[in-house]
């Protein structure tokens, strides 16, 4: 999956006096500068030997304490080694050579560097990039160089692990579809839905989601494509084990041909109970049912596309008739992007094998994205011979914002009635178990059965608060999000619990 490169995105591939071109020793003194301490990959005890790979994906490329800004001189590759005169760097760093290791040996981007220190919030705020905020910049070769242009028009951004790009997110706005109050009919009718279909486009967002609750998400976003000429338009998501795999090919390969190419299926297991007892259908082994629906729709786009004879045979999934009756033969805007909702590392693991792109369940948090599921993408990537670059992923997007004080605890005390609502489900047990409060669940799950629903929302302290969700006013959430995800996600879809969604709350994050 290509990057976006304009300067809107925070990073620049072929700048040769972006920190990013630095050889690997400037990088690695300015990570260190930075940090305090020394960035070791997994299994080198001694020494500061680094890949040239290691350091460009894990070492904080754009990253200068302020505190440095007068100390650190760095030259573009090419032009020499950097002499940089801060005394805590130390002599250790000097003459070091890239490490050589085997290929299945290197650390992967994402990986735990050691057993670095966390950062505390105050530590957070504090450690910034200020390349513009002080007289004196990282980069001494870039002075001179227009603000708007200075790091492609990024002044600051905080640190809040190690990291070196902030990727171009892509921000989705969510389609309303109704659901079964009074009056519903006449507010979510076609019309509305073609309105604000035209608002999401007109706003800026780069797509519009539906998801599947009391209405089918499939049908609005035949309205939503007959109204809009750029966006992208996804189900986030349609319940997988509600149909089979050519019903979803069907529905896919339709709304790709109406929407002129935009379309996006995004698939979602659901769990248990819904499956058996609300659609009465099968459920067993979801993470090998899940990959092996994708790889049948897959399969019968393949016949369609390709005239390659449907001859699909799987453990859950036959499919092995095809006539030109019913095949609607080459789709000229090709076959839609699959994405799938995950949660545990199974799934995701499925996803990052045989999808293209990834949705984080809303319950999930910066951690648990870096030490659970973007592991387990890898290793589904890694076993279909596939990076990164091919795989979207799509990011928690739970805020509690508002534009006043009563809005603002509004929308505060609903984030966390639905944090608690999520915690107390079995399931999602994992995404606190990784915070260390597991035990917290089995709390929720006990007082969910006996209706205090109220009573959990007490439960959700101000740590768990803004772990879970970003924290502050409109103006705010966009560096908040960045802060956190910026160099990890693609694309997100913001949402409030409480409400709170009109357009003039979300334009400064837009």
């Amino acid at each position: 999956m290509a990057r976006d490169d304009h300067a809107s995105t925070g990073i620049c591939r072929h700048d040769p006096l972006h920190p990013r071109d630095h050889t690997p020793l400037e990088r690695l003194r300015v990570g260190n500068a930075v940090l305090g301490h020394h960035l070791q990959p997994p299994g080198v005890p001694d020494g500061l030997q680094l890949l040239d790979r290691y350091v460009l994906d894990l070492t904080v490329v754009e990253l200068a304490d302020p505190r440095l800004d007068h100390h650190i001189q760095a030259q573009p590759r090419g032009q020499g080694r950097s002499r940089l005169a801060c005394a805590a760097l130390g002599p250790a760093v000097d003459g070091v050579d890239p490490l050589r290791c085997p290929a299945g040996a290197r650390p992967r981007a994402h990986q735990p560097v050691g057993e670095r220190p966390g950062l505390t919030p105050t530590q957070v705020g504090e450690l910034r990039i200020r390349l513009l905020a002080r007289g004196g910049v990282v980069d001494g070769h870039r002075e001179g160089v227009p603000d708007d242009q200075q790091l492609h028009g990024w002044r600051t951004l905080p640190v809040a692990w190690v990291r070196c790009t902030v990727r171009h997110v892509k921000i989705d706005g969510g389609l309303p579809i109704g659901s079964t109050t009074a009056g519903d009919h006449a507010k979510f009718g076609t019309g509305a839905i073609a309105d604000a279909a035209r608002r999401i486009e007109e706003a800026g967002y780069a797509g519009a989601w539906t998801a599947e609750t009391s209405r089918d998400p499939f049908l609005p976003l035949m309205v939503a494509a007959e109204h809009t000429e750029r966006i992208e338009l996804g189900t986030s998501i349609a319940v997988a084990f509600a149909r089979n795999p050519m019903l979803l090919a069907n529905l896919g390969n339709d709304l790709q041909h109406y929407s002129g190419g935009r379309f996006i299926l995004g698939l979602g297991t659901q769990i248990r109970p819904h499956i058996t007892k609300r659609f009465s259908m099968e459920w067993s082994r979801p993470a090998a049912r899940m990959r092996e629906m994708v790889m049948a729709i897959r399969a019968i786009w393949d016949c369609w596309n390709n005239d390659t004879p449907l001859a699909f045979r799987g453990e859950f999934y036959r499919h092995t008739l095809m006539i030109p009756f019913f095949n609607p033969g080459p789709n000229r805007y090709g076959t839609p992007k699959v994405f799938l909702a995950a949660v545990g590392p199974r799934m995701s693991e499925v996803a990052g094998e045989v999808c293209d792109g990834l949705i984080c369940h809303g319950f999930s948090t910066e951690r648990y994205l870096r030490e659970v599921t973007i592991p387990a993408v890898q290793r589904g990537l890694a076993t279909a011979g596939r990076s990164m670059d091919d795989l979207e992923i799509v990011g928690p997007g739970m805020v509690a914002t508002g534009d006043t004080d009563e809005s603002m605890a509004r929308s505060i005390a609903a984030t966390r009635q639905q944090i608690a609502f999520y915690a107390s489900t079995p399931a999602y047990r994992p995404v606190l178990d990784v915070h260390g409060w597991g035990d917290l669940q089995a709390d929720l799950n006990r007082m969910s059965k006996q209706g205090e629903w109220k009573a959990m929302a007490d439960l959700i302290d101000d740590d768990i608060l803004y772990t879970f969700a970003v924290v502050g006013e409109p103006s705010s959430i966009a560096s908040g999000y960045l802060e956190r995800y910026g160099d990890c996600v693609d694309r997100l879809s913001l949402y409030t619990p409480g409400g709170g969604d009109s357009d003039d709350l979300w334009a400064p994050i837009v």
